[in-house]
């Protein structure tokens, strides 16, 4: 990979996107092997993580050393407690974006990523992705769903000498993909398969008692830092086998491993019987490390169940993982993975007096393990059991002494359980529930937030002939607040109606409340027949008399729905947009003044322009066109766009397909109005524009009034 070659680096990678919305798959990996990092395979964009702040900013992320990684992406430090430098580049072509270059290289600490590298990471990320581009215009979609592709590394010179091989210690040498390019005599010993060659092998399949999860942050440290790793490992199975002293040493091409005796079997970790390796592994600190800092960003039960499953099951080698709440005094599945379909249904909404390991480890407070099936068959005669090789752990969910319900991992392969790893998931539980507690909260109260934000919007919107109005409210996915965006339409007269928009900035109950006292304030101005200037002008005098230190931007149009004719303010709102009978769409240039609430002297100019028949006018609040990271410009251009190939009727889909298209799916950081208004032509009739109601979804759906 040239990028990798161009910075000084030993490593590097390409994610690119996958059919999955918001995740990117690493699609290209040279300078290390794939299998330790499966768990940074699939990247969401939403995670915080250099490589999803990369695509979703759009931005270059430089961290120079462990201490810029640890400042701006903690979680990266947890989960690679290494010491090394990295870039990360956007893969961009245009509005395009394909992925992220990732390069890795030794780190500099204090000193900050040279000019000429970060032009170097540029220019190859840019000639990618004009090939990304040249494929895409050529009909071949850019998308990534498989495992990443290595190139096979040059072979190391150098070969077997007379005296390593006279050692009684194993040696060998492996490259950066991990397989084994050297192997004296001693180590032929190690293979399980007597006279197996070794070389072109790759480590843990020849040997694969080093393959044991609780050594892959070891292997990790020395692809990822220029540090010699020394730990010890058991050969063969617990609780038989030998206890011998690994050494691994790095250089620019590979790693240089030795095997020797551990002498006294009292020098290994783990003795007492347990037969897990994981004791001695620093994967025991950094993984919990890892979930513990991913749960404090969970807002939501499914993100919490989320993070379990992507933090806890690859730090213990689980494959299976289900999380029961308990609801009153039954226990319900509330996530499930790796289990055959539909297996745990008959669980779901067991009593608690029920004789079920799930039930049990909650009822006593005791997590239950069991270190085979044939183990948990016997402490449970006749409980269902969908495999009958693997092994199971049954975990409390408590928090603060009050049952929040229990969590299983499940195993594909019999295994031991050690007493600190026991702790370990003890306590991790602990903080699973913790997290749980906090969700389920923000679900209650985020549904009573919601359902405040929709009484305070309206639940009708006026229907009269020449024009068809639908609005459109989508709140903010990103923290548990109600926002301050609302829309409004009134009828001012016998042919006029006064469309409104608005935003209160911040979000929270204050901005809620404020949101509905300028809703009643512009409909009460608007109503007693006051001009559009006179409107906004009282409104904002209004704000600043109630004080209640925050400010909105607010835009006001005067529509004469038989002649077309249009009079605005705007009060430091995103200008409108104007939809043509034709499809030519533009921006409006309203002329404004400053938003409201700040200066009780104000004037707001009134700009007047005509909506002719089959004409569609769109107001809007900036949740709908801001993306973080990218030019609010290029949000409007895109909503122009959007608005140029749609078809107005049904404005209902329409509006649907606008809003939908700002983030039906995925995070939003930001509330979302849209208020739509349709001039019919001489014989249309007002079609798809009456919803006299508006239907609640929950889980990020449109509020539809």
């Amino acid at each position: 990979m040239s990028a990798v070659e161009a910075v000084g680096g030993y490593a590097g990678g390409v994610y690119l996107r996958t059919r999955t919305d918001g995740l990117l798959r690493l699609a290209a990996l040279e300078g290390l092997p794939g299998r330790l990092f499966r768990p940074w395979w699939r990247m969401h964009v939403n995670r915080p993580y250099p490589v999803a702040e990369a695509f979703r900013s759009g931005q270059a992320v430089h961290l120079p050393d462990a201490e810029s990684a640890m400042r701006r992406f903690p979680q990266l430090t947890a989960g690679l407690p290494f010491t090394f430098g990295s870039l990360y580049e956007p893969v961009t072509a245009g509005d395009e974006r394909f992925g992220v270059l990732m390069v890795l290289r030794p780190a500099t600490p204090g000193v900050a990523v040279e000019p000429e590298h970060r032009e170097r990471m540029r220019n190859v990320a840019a000639r990618l992705a004009a090939e990304l581009a040249a494929l895409t215009a050529g009909g071949e979609p850019v998308l990534w769903d498989g495992d990443p592709f290595s190139p096979p590394p040059p072979v190391p010179r150098g070969g077997a000498e007379t005296a390593v091989d006279r050692l009684a210690q194993a040696v060998l040498s492996m490259d950066r993909q991990g397989r084994i390019r050297y192997a004296n005599a001693a180590a032929a010993a190690l293979s399980a398969t007597e006279g197996r060659p070794l070389l072109g092998e790759v480590l843990w399949e020849a040997l694969p008692w080093l393959g044991h999860p609780a050594y892959e942050d070891h292997f990790r440290a020395v692809f990822m830092a220029r540090e010699p790793v020394h730990f010890v490992a058991r050969q063969g199975h617990p609780p038989a086998g030998t206890w011998l002293s690994v050494g691994l040493y790095p250089g620019p091409d590979g790693v240089t491993v030795t095997v020797g005796s551990a002498g006294s079997d009292r020098y290994a970790p783990g003795t007492e019987g347990s037969g897990s390796p994981a004791e001695g592994s620093s994967s025991a600190l950094y993984r919990p490390v890892a979930l513990a800092i991913a749960l404090t960003e969970a807002v939501t039960a499914r993100q919490v169940s989320a993070v379990v499953t992507e933090e806890l099951l690859p730090a213990f080698g689980g494959r299976q993982l289900a999380i029961y709440l308990l609801d009153e005094r039954h226990l319900h599945l509330a996530w499930e993975t790796g289990f055959p379909r539909g297996f745990l249904d008959r669980f779901d909404g067991v009593g608690l007096d029920v004789r079920l390991p799930g039930v049990e480890t909650l009822t006593t407070g005791r997590p239950l393990f069991f270190e085979s099936m044939e183990h948990l068959a016997a402490a449970y005669p006749g409980i269902p059991l969908d495999t009958h090789v693997g092994a199971r752990a049954f975990l409390p969910l408590i928090a603060s002494g009050r049952p929040v319900g229990s969590c299983i991992l499940g195993f594909d392969t019999p295994r031991g359980f050690g007493a600190e790893e026991r702790t370990v998931l003890t306590a991790l539980a602990g903080l699973i529930a913790q997290a749980l507690e906090r969700a389920r909260r923000y679900d209650s109260e985020a549904a009573l937030a919601r359902g405040l934000q929709s009484a305070l919007l309206p639940h009708r919107l006026p229907v009269r002939d020449h024009v068809v109005t639908v609005g459109r409210y989508l709140p903010g996915t990103v923290g548990m607040d109600v926002g301050g965006d609302w829309y409004d339409v009134a009828e001012t007269g016998p042919d006029t109606l006064a469309l409104v928009i608005g935003d209160v900035q911040g979000h929270g109950v204050a901005a809620a409340a404020t949101m509905g006292q300028l809703r009643s304030a512009v409909r009460a101005f608007a109503l007693g027949g006051n001009a559009p200037e006179q409107v906004v002008r009282g409104t904002n005098r209004l704000l600043i008399d109630l004080d209640p230190g925050q400010i909105a931007s607010c835009c006001y149009v005067e529509l004469d729905r038989t002649t077309g004719r249009a009079r605005a303010v705007r009060a430091g709102h995103p200008q409108p947009l104007l939809r043509h009978p034709g499809g030519r769409t533009e921006v409006l240039n309203l002329r404004g003044g400053v938003v409201l609430g700040v200066d009780a002297a104000a004037s707001y100019p009134v700009t007047e322009f005509a909506l002719e028949p089959g004409a569609l006018l769109a107001l809007y609040t900036d949740g709908l066109v801001e993306v973080p990271g990218t030019d609010i410009d290029a949000g409007v251009e895109r909503l122009r766009v959007a608005l140029a190939a749609a078809r107005p009727v049904p404005l209902t889909e329409t509006a649907d397909r606008l809003a939908g298209g700002a983030g039906a799916t995925g995070d939003r950081p930001d509330d979302i109005a849209l208020l739509l208004a349709w001039r019919t032509g001489p014989t249309e009739r007002a079609r798809g524009g009456h919803e006299r109601a508006p239907a609640r979804q929950s889980g990020g759906k449109f509020t539809l009034i």
